[in-house]
This record gives C-alpha cells, sequence and structure tokens, in this order.
C-alpha cells in the first residue's frame, strides 16, 4: 500500500509554497508539490526537493543547556533553566525600573522563514521587560525600503506586490528570479514571458544570470551604480515627456519637484558610470515607453547594494512616474493577515542614532547597542529561531557583543554558533514538529494564508515555543490564577465571539498582561483548539481584526455575509480547516487606493531627492587596496537560510565556492578548483574558486547559509563553507536604514598560503566524510 501524502508548505523561501510529503518514522521520504494549494497549485522547485534533510540532523538540542564558567555547555533541567532566566530576568526588570532607564533586554528573532509561530510570543517579552529593541532578518534586508514606502504611501507597512502573471513588460532589478523566485511559480512564469512575442522582460544586474538569459535586454551595470542608472533612465522618461500626466495629476503630489531634481541629472555621465551603452539604456526607456502594463520586481541586488534606500525610491518612481500603478499588470499594494512589521513614527536609538524603521533597529547596529558605556546599553539578549554570530555583518564583533551580555538565551532547534555562546540554550520543537504558519501572505488581488499541521510529534525534550513562554511568564508571576484562566478557557469554548470583551476585563484587574496577550491566548483559546494547534491561537486576533477592518475583501474571499466577530471567527475557522491554504482576502483593482494611507502618493522625499543631488561619480571609484567587488550572499541552486544545517542536503556546491571569471583568477596565478583568500579590512577567508564566466569582470560571488559549524561524526566539529561575515563590516551600511552593503563588498582576491590550503583542504574533506556517512 502506497504510504500516505501530508500537507506542509516550503520554508525555504518567502513563497512558502505548498507541498505534500511522505514520511517514515520522523524523516520526510518524499516530496511534491500540493495541487490543491490554491497559490502554487503544485509548482515545486530543487530546493524544495531536498527537505527531507530538515530537521534531522546531529546539532538537534533534546535538553536545556546552561554555560559553565569555562564557556562549555552543560544539560539542565527544564524547571531549573525557566526559574534561573526568570530571577535574572526580574532583576534585570527592576534594575531598569530604579535606575529610570529603558528596558535592556533585546530580542533577536521573529522567526525564521516557514516557522513564524514563537515570534509574537518572543515580542510580548520584550514589551513586558520594557524593551524596544528588536532585531531581526528584515532590518539585515528590507526596512530602507519600508522607510520609503512610508514616506510615499503613508506607512510604513504599505508594501507593493507584483502583478508578473498580467504584465507585458516585467523590469527586474538586482535579483534572479530563477534561482530566487520571489513570486509565484517563478520558473513558470519567467519562460512564459520568454515564450510570448508580445511580452518581454528587462534585467538590470552586473551579473548574466539566468534570469538575464530569458530577457529581451539585460543591462550589465557596474556593481553599486543602480542608483546613478535607474536615475538617469527616469530623467530620460521625463525629458521624453514620457510620464502619465493623468495619473500623476489625479493620484499624486510632487512631481514638479521630482521632475526638477532628475532635470539635473548629468544622463551621460552616469550611464558611462554605470559602465553601460547608451543605445541599451535608451532601448529600454523605449520598452517601457511602449509597455501596456509594466511591473517591477526587486530584491536585495539593490536593497543591500550601495545606495539602498535610495535604490527604493528610484524603483518606486519608475512604475508611479509611468502610471504603472494600480492597475492589472502592474505593482500594486497587498494586504495582511497579520503584519510582519510595524509603523513607526521617528523613534531614533540613543545609542547609533538609527531610526526605528518597522519597529525595528538594524541587525548592523547591535553590537554597538551592547558593546559601549552608554547608561542606556543592551545588557541582555534574548534570541530565537536565529543566529546572528554567523548572519550578521562582522562576525567577530558580534561574538565579542553577545559574550559581554550580562544575560544571553537562545531558543533554538539546533545548537547553533549563538547558542554555543549563549548562558542558557532552550530547545524548541522543529517546524514540522508543531502548529506553523507561512506568515509571508504577499499577493494581489487575491491573498492567502496557510497553517501547517505537525508531521511529527516533537522530539522528545523539547517544546514548542508558546509552551517556552508560557511556562517562563508563569515563573515571572505575570498570569493569572488557574481559576482565571479556566473561566476564560470556557469563555473561549462556549462563546468565543465574547473572548474579547472578557479577557479585556481581565486584563484590567492584572497590570501587565496587555503586554503578554500571546500568551493569555495560548492558555485560554489554545485550549479549546482541536489537535494540538494552541500555539497559533494568537493568530485568532489577527482574524478579529482583519473581519473589523477589511470586511467586505473578507466575505469575498470567503464567500460569506458574516460581519464582526462572526466573520473573524468563520475565517479562524478555516484557516485550521484548510490544510492547503486559503484565501483571506479578494479585492478589485481600484480597492488598492484604500490600502494607501494618504490622500495622494507622494513622489517627492526631501532626504532622498537631497541625497540623489549629491550623488557624484568621482567620489564612489574602487578602492585600488580592495579592487574586487564581492556579492556577499548569492543564491544558488542548493544554499538556503541556516534552518537547513545538515551539509549532506547540498546537491551540488559543497564547498560555497567563489564564483569568478577566468580572467580575474588566471591574474592571481590561480586556476579552477583552487583554494583562494578573499580580504577585508575587516577579515580574511578562505575558499575554493569555481570560474564562472558569467560573472562581470572584477566582480566575485559567494553564498549565504554556509559557514556552520556541524558535528564531524568523531567527537568534534568542523566548518562548512565560507563564513562570510568574518570579512563583511557592519559600518558599510545605508545612511538611513543600516542594511549593509552585502552585494557591493570591496574585496581583495589573493593566492591562499600553503597554511591556509592545508587547513582549508582538510576541512573540506572532513565534511565530505560526513556527507558520505549522511547519505549511506
Amino acid at each position: 500500500m502506497p504510504a500516505d501524502w501530508h500537507k506542509t508548505a516550503c520554508s525555504l523561501c518567502y513563497l512558502n509554497c505548498g507541498l505534500e510529503v511522505q514520511i517514515e518514522d520522523r524523516s520526510i521520504t518524499r516530496v511534491r508539490g500540493d495541487k490543491q494549494h490554491p497559490r502554487s497549485q503544485g509548482y515545486l522547485c530543487q530546493k524544495a526537493q531536498r527537505l527531507t534533510f530538515l530537521g534531522n540532523h546531529d546539532d538537534r538540542l533534546t535538553t536545556p543547556l546552561r554555560r559553565r564558567p569555562d564557556g562549555t555547555h552543560e544539560p539542565i533541567d527544564w524547571d531549573t533553566a525557566l526559574s534561573e532566566i526568570a530571577d535574572r530576568l526580574t532583576a534585570l526588570r527592576d534594575a531598569d525600573r530604579a535606575a529610570g532607564r529603558p528596558g535592556s533586554l533585546a530580542y533577536v528573532g521573529g522567526g525564521g522563514q516557514g516557522n513564524h509561530s514563537g515570534g509574537g510570543y518572543g515580542k510580548a517579552l520584550l514589551s513586558w521587560m520594557g524593551g524596544t529593541r528588536y532585531f531581526n532578518a528584515l532590518s539585515q534586508e528590507k526596512t530602507g525600503d519600508f522607510w520609503v514606502n512610508g514616506r510615499m504611501f503613508g506607512d510604513q507597512t504599505c508594501h507593493t506586490a507584483e502583478g508578473v502573471e498580467e504584465c507585458d513588460l516585467l523590469v527586474v532589478l538586482g535579483c534572479n528570479p530563477w534561482l530566487a523566485h520571489g513570486f509565484s511559480n517563478a520558473r513558470s512564469a519567467l519562460n512564459t514571458i520568454k515564450n510570448d512575442p508580445a511580452r518581454k522582460m528587462i534585467v538590470v544586474d552586473p551579473r548574466r544570470t539566468e534570469t538575464a538569459q530569458a530577457a529581451e535586454l539585460h543591462l550589465a551595470l557596474r556593481p553599486g551604480t543602480d542608483a546613478y542608472l535607474l536615475a538617469a533612465m527616469i530623467a530620460m522618461i521625463i525629458e521624453r515627456n514620457g510620464q502619465d500626466a493623468e495619473f500623476l495629476a489625479a493620484r499624486t503630489e510632487g512631481f514638479a519637484e521630482v521632475a526638477e531634481v532628475l532635470g539635473r541629472v548629468p544622463v551621460d555621465a552616469w550611464i558611462a558610470h554605470a559602465e553601460v551603452e547608451r543605445t541599451d539604456v535608451e532601448r529600454a526607456v523605449d520598452m517601457i515607453l511602449d509597455a501596456r502594463a509594466m511591473t517591477v520586481r526587486v530584491e536585495l541586488g539593490i536593497q543591500q547594494g550601495r545606495h539602498s534606500t535610495l535604490n527604493s525610491y528610484l524603483e518606486k518612481l519608475l512604475y508611479l512616474v509611468t502610471g504603472n500603478f494600480g492597475r492589472v499588470g502592474t505593482n500594486n499594494l497587498h494586504t495582511w493577515l497579520l503584519p510582519l512589521w510595524g509603523n513607526s513614527r521617528g523613534q531614533r536609538s540613543e545609542i547609533t542614532g538609527f531610526e526605528y524603521i518597522g519597529g525595528l533597529l538594524p541587525t548592523n547596529t547591535m553590537a554597538e547597542e551592547i558593546l559601549t558605556d552608554h547608561p542606556h546599553r543592551i545588557r541582555a539578549l534574548w534570541v530565537e529561531s536565529s543566529n546572528p554570530a554567523n548572519t550578521y555583518a562582522d562576525t567577530a564583533r558580534v561574538e565579542e557583543a553577545i559574550r559581554a551580555c550580562e544575560l544571553s538565551v537562545v531558543v533554538d532547534v539546533a545548537y547553533t554558533e549563538t547558542a554555543a555562546l549563549a548562558d542558557y540554550v532552550l530547545p524548541a520543537a522543529a517546524q514540522h514538529e508543531k502548529w506553523e504558519f507561512t506568515l509571508f501572505d504577499f499577493e494581489w488581488p487575491t491573498n492567502y494564508f496557510q497553517v501547517r499541521r505537525p508531521l511529527f510529534e516533537p522530539l522528545a525534550g523539547t517544546l514548542v515555543e508558546a509552551e517556552i513562554y508560557a511556562r517562563l511568564f508563569e515563573r515571572l508571576g505575570v498570569l493569572p490564577d488557574a481559576a482565571t484562566l479556566a473561566e476564560l478557557a470556557e469563555t473561549a469554548r462556549s462563546d468565543r465571539t465574547n473572548l474579547l470583551r472578557r479577557a479585556g476585563e481581565v486584563m484590567s484587574d492584572h497590570p501587565g498582561l496587555a503586554e503578554i496577550v500571546p500568551v493569555l491566548l495560548y492558555r485560554t483559546l489554545g485550549a479549546t483548539l482541536p489537535d494540538g494547534a494552541a500555539s497559533i491561537a494568537p493568530l485568532w486576533a489577527g482574524c478579529q481584526r482583519l473581519a473589523g477592518r477589511m470586511t467586505t475583501p473578507l466575505q469575498r474571499a470567503l464567500g460569506s455575509d458574516s460581519t464582526g466577530p462572526e466573520l473573524g471567527n468563520e475565517l479562524f475557522d478555516r484557516i485550521l480547516a484548510s490544510p492547503s491554504g486559503t484565501p483571506f482576502s479578494r479585492h478589485t483593482h481600484d480597492e488598492v487606493w484604500e490600502l494607501v494611507k494618504r490622500e495622494r502618493v507622494q513622489l517627492a522625499v526631501p532626504e532622498l531627492l537631497e541625497w540623489l543631488d549629491r550623488l557624484d561619480p568621482d567620489t564612489e571609484r574602487p578602492d585600488p587596496q580592495y579592487p574586487f567587488s564581492l556579492v556577499s550572499g548569492q543564491r544558488r541552486s542548493h544554499n538556503a537560510n541556516q534552518i537547513l544545517r545538515p551539509p549532506a542536503w547540498r546537491k551540488t556546491d559543497l564547498d560555497g565556492a567563489l564564483r569568478v571569471r577566468s580572467a580575474d583568477l588566471a591574474s592571481i596565478g590561480a586556476d579552477n578548483g583552487d583554494w583562494v583568500a578573499v580580504a577585508t579590512r575587516t577579515g580574511r577567508i578562505v575558499v575554493r574558486a569555481e570560474v564562472d564566466e558569467s560573472m562581470r569582470p572584477m566582480q566575485l560571488a559567494l553564498p549565504h547559509g554556509f559557514g556552520m559549524s556541524v558535528p564531524d561524526g568523531q567527537g568534534g566539529r568542523v566548518v562548512n563553507g565560507p563564513r562570510i561575515n568574518l570579512i563583511t563590516d557592519a559600518a558599510d551600511r545605508d545612511p538611513i536604514a543600516g542594511t549593509p552593503h552585502h552585494k557591493d563588498v570591496p574585496v581583495l582576491l589573493e593566492p591562499a598560503t600553503a597554511a591556509e590550503r592545508e587547513l582549508a583542504e582538510r576541512d573540506s574533506l572532513r565534511v565530505r566524510e560526513v556527507v558520505a556517512a549522511t547519505k549511506g
């Protein structure tokens, strides 16, 4: 009899495509696309096929750990761990209040890809501790974009979607959807455009990517010059009077100020600085002006490139000035069930001066917030489902900061590089051992949400994050007594519509409860949910909020005429009962203007127009000491976020090779396959070289998702591939958002020494032995 197929979702990129898997014992054995998934409809990429390696590896944690004085860890029981942590948190909170200082605890987390249910609980702890310093992957990558959205559309939670399926012109800036996806069924969509003579694609990227090979036009600009090229293109559009005057007059304000600044752009000089041909740029402008519906797709190539926030502004000006917004096949805003970030209103860090964007501070500033004598410095660090010791710029400085904390706690499934430095490590259940949800709901005009059911029981000794936090808050003395919790649970079971009202009454009698609503819902509503789904109880509150603020689109999505709390309940129940996911909003295109939080889109952003006005190519020439440009964190066929730790999951590129043109490799006397050194002012790493003629001259690339220390099967540990943040500089960052310039790192390429080659080869062989043992 064939094994049953179980529905779930991918967790390796934010598309979270629907999957079906077969399982045996505690392992996923086969993976296929879920044809019933309402968005991905059976699509499956090459990375998802390797999810058989997710969660089963030798780095899984099965008991809490406490750091000894010598820096090693010893196992302890859950009661001891949570009691000791609660005592230290209470002492820290009391000291903060006595000193009149803001909360000293910082939170790093919010969930990894497809692993989000713990985030609300972790943020509740941060709030209860009086803290505001919150860091996660979004503030490593995206906050410049959020800041621009806030200034242009009126709220930092306004976020754009692309009309890839309906556009007749797709403009791809700084990304490679063939490998990185970013929109639904990316490879199928790209092939459809390529094979349709009525549709075209422009790719702006230094490298001749797989996506660029399928494009009508590829502008292979020099790394770091995106702002110059985009500004020149928009200036040329305005010179030709190609702006959509009717759209601009009806829906925007500030075009005159934008046109004035762009009118001063020395177009030819800036095109020359980008090192592309003027005739190709003119052709791109022709294609844009001829398009019926253009959509622009961007990613980290410009969001972690030079002038990151300015790039995000110019990208939006490109489609707004030409009227490619708010129509079928263009860029639009999208709805949220649970927003991934908030809307900050100008608050700044006392220590670094950086602005909170979306409720977040830049990850690049975390070490500075700790390693300072400022009285309001971070004193304690709570890290959940994150690995800043490996993923934040300037690893050595981040490690120093973690060690300097008075208290550091890691909640994770694996013994990560950050866990190795922490005072306490709390073992969490893995993604497929608990109820989880996808959360990257970026679709328009219909948006979807999926809850993933557990495939396995939690590993013995582990707890789901919700239970970890609930037990912690019990020891902190914050939760009401058992009788009150039981009464709220009964209200949830028999009269869920009135749960919010009754919970509000309880919170008014118990100071501090309002800060930990997710935990309260987990202990009450959660107890009434079927099949152990308690940890997703906070999702119910999101369904109620959506029913109140977006009634008609929700009714359309559900085919319902319910209103108010009953509509919210209906959505929550539908989500629980739909293992392939369900739509939660369905809009008409004209309703996009209901999502814009200003009467008109604000085109003129003074800070960015001033930045644009002072751009000067003469100040941005390559550094002769570090003449190469490194793409730090390239996406490849078999690399992913660090949720996948076992080296055996990689079908290709086991060493995480440096991609480099043959001529550039020959310039240092090296050949394909040699060990070479990549150096910056921050550090030096040794990597295996791999010739790739699709790279631009003087451009190099290293992948993300490597550099992890894994068990070698012989009682030791070995690092798999390049630990690239040993050579990145936290100070090389965007001036507004603090996002790192990871896609244009100035580096020196040189031969490795004999000793470096010997060590690198030894470690590579050890990793291969681990892989062989895993497959054997």
